[in-house]
């Protein structure tokens, strides 16, 4: 690996930086209002910025340019989806978290059916998210271990030690601010880390296009003959088969994409608790609608950056994760490739801290709080960071598993959300939309969405961006179903 002292400077400063200011722009915690719902009072453009770190991880800053590389541009056609599903979720969903004093996405579901369809919805998200977070911790942790592993104080080191040091390094990063200031010291370090990784992608793409025959210019010449700039894909070829495993026409784009959305930034307590700490329901909306348009430019870059590097290794064989990371290694000026590690390192650490902020919300609001209604704000605080250091140690529990498991095993945990976020996602449409729907319909509705998924992911070939839609439109219609079927046998 062709890293200087300078590059590995940087990363080390970038490290102590956002421990240090994490900490320090904390403020005091009086509540757990103040340490998980930053009192309600984050200012919309900071929770719109931290939105869109906490959905950016070092899988996406690697994966997208990866696609592009060997594909085209057609992947963006999701994010016109993403677009769709907020302005969706701003204007039906968003109203019902702010009729009352909610503290997670799920405590809407205790008014509307009950406590245990509340507790089983959160339940389920704080598997996926262990599960799902514990992968990008551990994916996080390969540029650093690699750097690890060329260190003078690592030369002795198993492989195996220096991935549990890298997992537990980054992971006590993310845990030290979130742990001293919650949800606030999150959402602006966020803000914070959301310019690194911008920063990092537009410098690779100056830095790639410098290397290229004709600069910036010759590179979009050579692409464009590639058809590496085609964007939208009308093709309904196959048949009926074909439409619905082909994932990125236009059609299931731009369905897969508004359904996963929706489903992301509705119900999944990991974006909704950034859209409750915004304090209204018109400053939610602002921040939810303008994540739309900044997505839709973030992936444009990072595709684009894929296809430059196309031109770059004139389309060589390369695995489409490693093209990225190899062009960093071995092609960036002495310094750069440190500041672009950083940015993967930013991209990840507000994920993390994120998720682990998310998980204690939902814990102390869906199962603590409600059954212990004497504890003070005192009390609140010290039980708040508690729970929180718990997560963090299971998060780290996670990756460490999944480190010793398959590359199979890892992309079925990568998809673990397409399980059960058709069947949330279904769940609260089936609340929001109709008043009939009771507890006794909407947990076996839940539950035949998360059964009918598994079945579809695991022995179908349907393309994974229609795997909300299904999940959702099985989960709706059998909630009305079953309760068209309660009203005719209960008159009968």
């Amino acid at each position: 690996m062709n890293f200087t002292y300078l590059d590995t400077i940087i990363i080390i400063v970038y490290i102590a930086g956002v421990t240090f200011f994490g900490i320090k722009i904390a403020g005091k915690q009086s509540s757990s209002n103040d340490y998980f719902l930053g009192g309600k009072k984050i200012p919309w453009l900071a929770v719109c910025f931290a939105i869109v770190a906490a959905e950016t991880s070092t899988l996406t800053f690697i994966s997208i340019p990866g696609l592009a590389y060997m594909t085209n541009l057609n992947f963006l056609q999701l994010t016109f989806g993403y677009f769709i599903g907020r302005v969706i979720v701003a204007w039906v969903i968003l109203p019902a978290y702010f009729k009352g004093e909610l503290g997670t996405a799920y405590t809407f579901l205790s008014g509307r059916f009950g406590i245990p369809m509340k507790n089983l919805a959160s339940g389920v998200f704080m598997m996926t998210r262990v599960a799902a977070d514990g992968v990008r911790l551990f994916a996080t942790a390969i540029p650093l271990a690699l750097i690890l592993q060329t260190s003078f104080f690592a030369a002795n080191w198993s492989t195996g030690s220096i991935y549990v040091v890298s997992i537990s390094l980054i992971a006590l990063v993310a845990f030290s601010y979130t742990f001293v200031g919650g949800i606030r010291a999150v959402i602006w370090m966020d803000v914070i880390q959301l310019l690194i990784y911008f920063a990092g992608v537009i410098t690779a793409i100056i830095v790639v296009s410098g290397q290229l025959s004709g600069g910036l210019t010759g590179g979009i010449a050579t692409i464009y003959g590639e058809n590496k700039l085609d964007l939208f894909n009308f093709s309904f070829e196959g048949g009926i088969k074909g439409f619905f495993t082909t994932p990125y026409t236009l059609i299931a784009s731009i369905l897969g994409g508004a359904f996963l959305s929706m489903a992301s930034h509705g119900i999944d307590q990991l974006i909704v608790q950034r859209l409750f700490a915004a304090g209204s329901l018109a400053a939610s909306r602002k921040a939810l609608v303008t994540t739309g348009g900044i997505i839709i430019i973030q992936f444009a870059l990072f595709l684009f950056l894929g296809t430059l590097l196309y031109a770059f290794y004139g389309g060589a064989d390369i695995v489409s994760d490693q093209v990225f990371p190899k062009f960093i290694i071995e092609e960036m000026p002495v310094g750069l490739s440190g500041l672009i590690v950083a940015a993967l390192l930013a991209a990840a650490i507000s994920t993390l801290s994120g998720s682990i902020s998310s998980l204690g919300s939902a814990t102390m609001y869906d199962y603590v709080i409600p059954y212990y209604k004497r504890l003070n704000a005192a009390n609140e605080i010290i039980i708040s960071r508690l729970i929180t250091l718990i997560w963090a140690l299971l998060l780290v529990g996670s990756a460490l598993i999944f480190m010793q498991s398959s590359q199979a095993v890892v992309e079925l945990a990568l998809s673990i959300a397409s399980f059960t976020y058709g069947g949330l996602l279904g769940t609260f449409f089936l609340g929001v939309l109709f008043r009939s729907p009771q507890l006794k319909q909407a947990i076996p509705a839940f539950l035949t969405g998360i059964v009918f998924m598994i079945f579809v992911i695991l022995f179908t070939e349907i393309a994974w961006t229609w795997y909300t839609f299904i999940g959702s439109g099985v989960t709706l219609l059998t909630g009305l179903l079953l309760t068209v079927s309660a009203g005719y046998f209960g008159k009968k």
